[in-house]
């Protein structure tokens, strides 16, 4: 390939990127405007470009103006992003959130419990419809897992931005319920990574699986042991942008390591993510928030890539009825147990129901783990269509719920001496 063939496609990417990103910020705006939080706008934008310029443009046409080499281009921008957010949202994962421990794990057990469980059921209804194009190949072990790890998900970066939003950072409600969040999320990792696991369905798959956990545990570890280093951490407080950038070579290249070898780049990142050390006092977090930043920005390509290549073949096999007992069981599931769980916390009835409302929030964890089961091939697209449009629509309905039951008595009341959410600071839009 000449340098002239090499400058063409960088400048058909850049021009993509370029629409992406004004369509993630127009996408913004409009859920400004109606009161949603800002990935709301990004992940209904993102997820619907794709199949409305194929309707609109008629295949021929998409396919000069998106050929295959520059779909490729932008799933691999869109995959950076993702890994690069990744490692900051499993940062996060590590704050402390200031509420008692008793509390949090009844609230975690009560919105995480119920939805496996509810999962559970969604898996056996697809399984009574028998439609292969909705049930898949996987393991049935694997498939009746993911589809429970699915429906026990809860956005800490969404849930972290609505509390900012709505004031509610520094309620006890918001803080137990933050806390919970991030509970259920590292169980939901660690349950999604079992699941692709035993999705392989052979033994020298497994193997490969191991063998690909084994070089992400690794190569986390090798991470760990150079930022722990006093050394590194003079020289990540001396040039805080080297640091970010050798730490997001490593994220990637650890990240796709993994993926090579048979298991989903975004486990590799979770777990680069996971052993950087967090606090205030360590000097890379501020590293880690540089990362985030550019993840957030890439992000959006990632629903675009996610539209272009799932959604718009599942339109023609998901059913009304499928979208209908998604959504009914995951609202049951999470709403249901969260309360149960604030109540048997020793919260109040108004703060447990705001705790079941917050718990509903998916967003983009959700369709994270979404991407990791399509792309081990245990979720098929009609079934990753349903869950997403479940996503979208609970993460919506949350603001508007606790509207709802703030209007309906005096709303939440401060804690008194509680400390600021961490992660609220740099979630961002998401």
């Amino acid at each position: 390939m000449d340098s002239l063939q090499i400058l063409l496609r960088a400048a058909h990417l850049a021009a993509l990127l370029a629409a992406v990103l004004l369509l993630a910020r127009a996408g913004r705006a409009t859920a400004r405007r109606l009161r949603q939080p800002e990935v709301i706008g990004e992940i209904v934008g993102g997820l619907l470009l794709g199949p409305a310029a194929l309707h609109l443009l008629g295949r021929e046409t998409f396919d000069a103006v998106l050929p295959a080499a520059a779909l490729d281009a932008l799933k691999l921008v869109a995959k950076a992003g993702l890994v690069l957010f990744l490692v900051g949202l499993a940062h996060e994962l590590r704050a402390g959130s200031g509420v008692t421990r008793r509390a949090t794990l009844w609230v975690a057990a009560g919105a995480l419990v119920p939805p496996l469980l509810a999962g559970t059921l969604l898996a056996g209804f697809v399984l009574l419809q028998d439609d292969p194009a909705v049930r898949g190949a996987a393991p049935l072990p694997a498939f009746v897992l993911m589809v429970a790890v699915t429906l026990s998900i809860t956005a800490v970066p969404v849930m972290a931005r609505i509390l900012a939003d709505r004031g509610l950072s520094a309620t006890s409600a918001g803080r137990l319920a933050l806390a919970a969040a991030v509970t259920i999320d590292a169980v939901g990792w660690l349950l999604c990574m079992l699941a692709i696991s035993l999705g392989s369905g052979s033994l020298t798959g497994f193997l490969r699986s191991v063998l690909a956990l084994g070089f992400g545990a690794a190569g986390a570890l090798a991470v760990r042991y150079v930022v722990r280093t006093p050394a590194a951490g003079r020289a990540c407080a001396r040039r805080p942008r080297a640091a970010a950038v050798l730490l997001g070579a490593a994220a990637l290249a650890i990240a796709l390591t993994v993926e090579h070898l048979g298991m989903t780049a975004i486990l590799g990142a979770a777990l680069v993510g996971l052993a950087i050390p967090a606090g205030e006092t360590t000097a890379w977090t501020p590293a880690v928030a540089r990362l985030t930043r550019v993840g957030r920005v890439l992000v959006p390509a990632f629903f675009v890539v996610t539209g272009i290549t799932v959604l718009d073949e599942a339109f023609s096999h998901v059913s009304w009825a499928l979208i209908g007992v998604t959504l009914v069981l995951a609202c049951a599931g999470k709403g249901v147990g969260g309360y149960l769980g604030a109540r048997r916390a020793g919260q109040p009835r108004g703060e447990s129901r705001r705790i079941g409302v917050l718990m509903n929030a998916r967003g983009l964890t959700e369709l994270i783990v979404l991407q990791a089961g399509f792309a081990a091939g245990i979720l098929t697209a009609p079934l990753v269509l349903a869950l997403t449009l479940m996503a979208v629509l609970t993460t919506a309905a949350t603001g508007a719920l606790l509207g709802l039951l703030d209007s309906g008595g005096r709303g939440p009341e401060p804690a008194p001496a509680a400390e600021p959410v961490a992660l609220a600071a740099e979630s961002g839009t998401r």
